[in-house]
């Protein structure tokens, strides 16, 4: 009976292999344009500011993706760590014993990654799927994140720190992070723009590029972002440390002095950045987290408004805010500063500040302070002309106000 021959699959030919090159090179061939994004701006301002950041994002939203382009648009060699596949002593150093323990001790010698970023004096090392990785592993990186150092080697200046995270509901084995870990990062939640996947995938991608800080504006922006720090934890003594009863919110931005300290570094670099409220709110929320971030962010605010003397010295040059609950604290603010020190100049000033409030914006917004600013008048003052102006919108504001205050008692007594 005649044996068989196995069939032999004949090998490719090294052209096509050639060919298949090409075409794979085509397709990584993309290329970048500036375009805005508020979440990589506030990355690159958190790596100009030398904090670390953590990605927080789904699998496969392009945390990744984002940190090779970021790498290579700021020239600095990647360094990638799988944080979840290292034992601890991968972050502290082996030890390696020398000719003479008693006398010289045992160094910790770091791993190879560690000694190719001190070579080139700079780069961005990548900690990815920090959330598998287990609590002793996390422990020992608090040194290298917040130390810079790993085994008998200190990171240079010139090194980067950024890690990415899955939520623990999506992530492999995941762990919530520890709270001493946590609270060393300043947290982003990465999300995906459906404009900037759809252009990206057809080759091109937005550019993060470092923030042009503008050297005249450095002091001022020194000074903002500690009087606004300093100002919020001097009226609320206790969010200077809140560390959150829950595992989860632990394992995310909370505030403290640590946090607070890198929340103060981003505010300077966001303003002398003039960097958009959307990226501060971005950094501030992510580095104490939202409900303190979000008093903060009230309170600079405030601080951007104009001085309710200024605008009383010359009402016939003053520029109000745009922003309605601006404009309402702005009037509110003008009519106090009245009140404290009533000067029949300074009332009429104020009449002509409300007159230009319902030129340039919404009549509601002057019916509080009008009604409030005429209960100031004293025996004596004439009543200014401009009042004349307000006098049908505030009139139609309160028939309004009536009217829907009848409209409420109808309803409930229709019930």
């Amino acid at each position: 009976m005649p044996t068989s021959t196995p069939y032999a699959v004949p090998a490719p030919s090294s052209s096509q292999l050639d060919v298949a090159a090409e075409l794979l090179t085509l397709l990584r061939d993309t290329t970048t344009e500036p375009r805005p994004d508020a979440q990589l701006e506030a990355l690159t301002l958190a790596v100009a500011a030398d904090l670390p950041v953590l990605l927080w994002g789904e699998p496969g939203i392009g945390k990744t993706a984002a940190l090779n382009q970021l790498a290579a648009t700021l020239d600095l060699p990647l360094t990638t760590v799988i944080a979840s596949v290292h034992e601890p002593s991968d972050f502290s150093g082996l030890p390696v014993i020398g000719d003479d323990p008693a006398e010289h001790g045992v160094p910790m010698a770091p791993p190879d990654w560690a000694v190719r970023l001190v070579r080139a004096g700079k780069g961005l090392l990548f900690l990815d799927e920090l959330s598998t990785a287990p609590p002793a592993v996390q422990a020992a990186l608090l040194r290298l994140v917040l130390e810079r150092r790993i085994g008998a080697l200190r990171l240079p200046p010139g090194v980067r720190i950024v890690a990415a995270a899955n939520p623990r509901s999506s992530a492999a084995d995941g762990w919530e992070l520890s709270p001493p870990l946590a609270n060393r990062f300043v947290h982003l939640q990465w999300t995906h723009d459906h404009d900037v996947v759809v252009r990206g995938l057809g080759g091109i991608w937005p550019r993060a590029t470092l923030p042009v800080l503008d050297p005249d504006k450095l002091p001022t922006a020194v000074a903002l972002a500690r009087r606004a720090v300093c100002g919020l934890l001097a009226a609320r003594p206790t969010l200077v440390h809140r560390l959150p009863k829950g595992e989860t919110h632990r394992g995310g931005a909370w505030p403290s002095p640590r946090s607070w300290e890198m929340t103060l570094c981003l505010i300077a670099f966001a303003t002398a950045a003039g960097s958009s409220r959307d990226v501060l709110s971005l950094l501030v929320r992510g580095t104490v987290g939202d409900g303190p971030g979000l008093e903060l962010l009230a309170s600079i605010n405030r601080m951007d408004l104009p001085d309710p003397e200024t605008l009383l010295a010359d009402p016939a040059s003053a520029e109000l805010p745009e922003r309605g609950d601006l404009r309402q604290a702005v009037l509110d603010g003008v009519v106090d500063a009245v009140r404290k020190r009533p000067d029949r100049s300074r009332w009429d000033a104020a009449w002509a500040l409300l007159v230009l409030a319902v030129e340039t914006g919404a009549p509601d917004l002057v019916v509080v302070p009008a009604t409030t600013l005429a209960t100031l008048r004293q025996e004596g003052w004439d009543v200014p002309a401009s009042i004349e102006r307000l006098a049908g919108m505030v009139s139609v504001s309160r028939r309004a106000d009536h009217a829907a205050t009848r409209t409420a008692v109808t309803a409930r007594a229709g019930r």
